[in-house]
């Protein structure tokens, strides 16, 4: 068996980046090594995002982060209602369906949901 559940990140400010994934995409902190000045996150499957402090590296264009959510069209509603602006909002692309939008540090991050995808993506 293979399974991915590690991804380290580097991020401007651990702390902005945490605040963001968790308010906006309901990560829950797993835990934070202040003196590394890195936050890990966990998402409902148990992937681990490690947010780690490293301005000099930080590279928007090389990591694109594809989360799955229970309603991406109630999902885009919400955060666009809370002020987070999106690349493009729900449609049908190459990947599939789903929006599209950029966390504090430029990374893209793609929403998609199951339904959606199985009936719009094709």
């Amino acid at each position: 068996m293979v399974k991915l559940d590690h991804l380290t990140i580097p991020v401007r400010d651990h702390l902005t980046s945490r605040d963001w994934y968790v308010r906006n995409l309901g990560m829950k902190v797993d835990f934070e090594a202040p003196d590394r000045r890195t936050t890990a996150l966990q998402d409902d499957s148990g992937l681990t995002l490690f947010l780690e402090e490293a301005p000099q590296h930080v590279g928007s264009a090389g990591c694109i982060l594809y989360f799955q959510v229970d309603d991406i069209e109630a999902k885009h509603r919400q955060l666009s209602d809370a002020g987070i602006p999106f690349v493009h909002p729900p449609q049908k692309e190459y990947w599939g369906y789903g929006a599209e939008l950029r966390d504090p540090d430029g990374y893209r991050i793609r929403l998609w949901d199951e339904k959606s995808m199985r009936e719009k993506g094709q």
